[in-house]
């Protein structure tokens, strides 16, 4: 999901665990959660959320594309997440002509579901253990890069043990900094195709401007069709595939909830760094985050200007803008709510706790130094953080003319030096790799992004620092890149996809090492990638540190309940219902959900942010809510919870007590932006659109109610 909640971890000599306070792994419930959930309003067992031999809860959750989580609502294969998770395969999907991501999109039929191009789900099969096995490999008088290379060949040989010959996908994460390891074994389903999504103006409602804001009043829903062979196996798209049986589908209620009622999410919450010393967070805080907000805003900039131009450039930009977006003012947030709490210094104070109990005489050996060697990183690479942030939350962000020539560029390179019978088979490969990377592109667009994201970076990436040949350009150019990407994109082979097509069919080394884009590319490539020697040494100082910050900080207090950093492995979080205090924007009783009442009062025509369909405002002023509508007779849209979650976690489902669907988890509240690393409990929501909205949308609204006849609902 598109958040960051906020968490604390005053380092182990102070942390104390809440029970809504955690990113939970399913195979320890039973162990460390399963009494607290249930006094909190639990009513299934630990083995009805996670079973390796009996289906549960966990297989009806999926990771949705890579980056978001889906849920399992029919024995028909319907697959829900947020709309902004299949924001970029709508996209794909659209035309002027056929605008769904304007419009809208039903399919009638399972024949008029509409396949993309790259879509996949990936259900969670089991997890294990392998911290031992691991460690036992390990020695304290390893470098850093003999632990490396030690860890990744046990980590392929238990990769290739469980994967049942290629049946599944098997992954081996590092916990707690690397002092635990865990393995993951998956399925992935990649015929996944395009049932339902209301228009943009409904997925969408509030935009940028409601992003991370409550009261917020969006239907953020869209709905997938995982497809298999007649077996149930995984196949590539074929007319033939038949939607899938799942093992277990979620039960959808139409009972709503009351404040205080349990609530839990399991989804793929993507990455927090909740261990995270003080000195990384006044780095971020005051080198990288604000270098990331810059150079977003001026992509971001020259993206709107032409997308509000030309319809068909909007719908190729869409979803790059959005996802753009969504990170400058989640970074913005960060900065905002890490300054306001003084989080840096909260985490000093306790760190300075560790250090008392790290330099007692029988932890000086091996703790002693770890925080200052921490701390002498973080000031030896404040600079650097900058320049790396104009780079990647900028340039390689917004620009695909930055890396592109890069990457096909070694491509083409890779081609011309095989032999004929490789080439032969090579050449349509490439030739299709080319293709599809331009599909999406503008040149005017391209051409103005690289001018206007490379002058911010000459400007304030560092004098020092930037790129060597970036830097050469600059200074023959008093400054202004301007004349070289003109001059670019008259003869570079990269700028446009006629040109280079031509080029692969009858390409020459010499003609593409002089390129200016392939140069430029590898240049800004190269830069940011490139570490010194010394720095390689500091960096490996800093693993180690940080590792034995975690474990002493562990060691130090051994009773506590620990739960891992969120690296896009499935977890579990609870807590309950949960109202902010009373807002005068909310027209709800209890602030803790909105309604579509709401939603009309933030009606604005023809605006692209706060537009409705005429039809949703016919709907509530006739009060046809059907059955999907609160027994106080409102139309919800939008709820609160206090669950622990993070980005990856956009399409959660939130579920009672009874494992029914509530909802699906798409924000959180900006208050508690700085959740990546600290966290509040009088502040930390999530946002959710409600089930019964969800529903009412996609019956009464769009008509489809033979969609309405896969889900199991559940009403007392």
């Amino acid at each position: 999901m598109k958040k960051f909640l906020l968490f604390i971890l005053l380092a182990a000599t102070t942390f104390s665990v809440k029970a809504d306070e955690g990113m939970w792994f399913l195979m320890n419930i039973e162990r460390l959660n399963e009494r607290d959930m249930q006094k909190m309003g639990l009513q299934l067992t630990a083995e009805e959320i996670y079973s390796i031999n009996n289906s549960s809860l966990k297989d009806a959750i999926v990771q949705f594309g890579g980056g978001c989580t889906a849920e399992i609502v029919s024995n028909t294969g319907l697959v829900m997440t947020n709309h902004h998770c299949g924001y970029g395969a709508i996209a794909e999907l659209s035309t002027p002509e056929n605008d769904h991501l304007t419009n809208g999109f039903w399919a009638q039929t399972k024949a008029d579901e509409l396949k993309p191009k790259s879509l996949s789900v990936r259900f969670f099969v089991r997890m294990d253990d392998v911290s031992k096995r691991i460690l036992s490999k390990l020695n304290d008088t390893m470098t850093e890069a003999e632990r490396e290379a030690t860890i990744n060949r046990e980590i392929a040989l238990i990769e290739k043990e469980n994967n049942e010959g290629g049946k599944y996908t098997v992954s081996v994460k590092s916990f707690y900094e690397g002092n635990e390891f865990y393995y993951f074994v998956y399925q992935d389903y990649t015929d996944v195709r395009l049932v339902g999504t209301p228009p943009d103006n409904i997925g969408k409602f509030g935009g940028d401007t409601d992003n991370w804001e409550w009261p917020r009043h969006t239907g953020d829903f869209s709905l997938f069709r995982v497809y298999a062979d007649k077996d149930g196996n995984p196949a590539e798209y074929s007319q033939n595939n038949v939607p899938l049986v799942p093992k277990y589908h979620l039960s959808i209620s139409l009972n709503g909830f009351k404040e205080g009622d349990f609530a839990m999410i399991l989804g793929y919450p993507g990455r927090t760094n909740r261990w995270m010393p003080s000195a990384g967070i006044s780095q971020n805080v005051n080198f990288a985050y604000p270098a990331w907000v810059e150079a977003s805003k001026t992509g971001m900039d020259v993206m709107k200007k032409y997308m509000d131009q030309d319809q068909a450039i909007r719908l190729k930009y869409a979803s790059k803008y959005a996802g753009v977006a969504n990170y400058w003012k989640n970074r913005q947030g960060m900065i905002d709510a890490l300054t306001q709490h003084q989080t840096a210094k909260t985490k000093a104070a306790s760190e300075k706790k560790f250090n008392k109990w790290a330099n007692k005489s029988k932890n000086r050996d091996k703790y002693g130094s770890v925080m200052a060697t921490i701390n002498e990183y973080y000031a030896l690479t404040n600079e650097e953080a900058r320049h790396d942030n104009y780079i990647s939350g900028g340039i390689l962000r917004s620009s695909s003319l930055a890396p592109l020539p890069y990457t096909l560029g070694n491509a083409i390179n890779f081609y011309l030096q095989q032999n004929d019978a490789k080439k032969a088979e090579l050449l349509p490969q490439l030739i299709n790799q080319a293709n599809s990377s331009y599909e999406n592109l503008s040149m005017p667009v391209e051409k103005e992004l690289l001018i206007a994201l490379l002058n911010l970076y000459v400007e304030k990436g560092g004098k020092d620092l930037i790129a060597p040949y970036v830097a050469e350009i600059a200074k023959e150019n008093n400054g202004d890149v301007t004349p070289y990407i003109n001059k670019a994109f008259e003869t570079s082979i990269f700028a446009n996809q006629e040109k280079l097509i031509a080029f692969i069919n009858n390409p020459n080394l010499e003609v593409l090492s002089n390129d200016l884009l392939f140069k430029l590319s590898n240049d800004i490539i190269a830069r940011y990638r490139y570490e010194s020697d010394t720095m390689k040494t500091k960096q490996a100082d800093f693993n180690r540190a940080f590792r034995l910050m975690v474990q002493g900080m562990r060691e130090a207090n051994p009773k506590v309940k620990y739960y891992p950093d969120a690296n896009s492995t499935l977890r579990l979080s609870y807590g309950k219902i949960r109202a902010l205090p009373a807002d005068p924007r909310n027209d709800a009783t209890i602030n803790n959900y909105t309604t579509l009442k709401g939603t009309i009062a933030k009606y604005k025509p023809n605006d692209p942010e706060f537009d409705l369909p005429q039809k949703l405002i016919d709907l509530y002023e006739a009060k046809d809510f059907g059955q999907y509508a609160d027994k106080n007779g409102y139309m919800p849209v939008n709820f609160l919870s206090d669950n622990d979650i993070t980005g990856g976690n956009s399409g959660s489902p939130v579920l009672n007590g009874k494992g029914e669907l509530l909802g699906l988890a798409f924000d959180g509240n900006i208050e508690a932006m700085a959740g990546d690393v600290i966290f509040d409990p009088e502040l930390q929501r999530t946002i959710s659109v409600d089930i019964r909205y969800v529903l009412f949308l996609i019956d009464k609204f769009a008509g489809a109610s033979h969609i309405i006849d896969e889900f199991t609902l559940v009403k007392d």
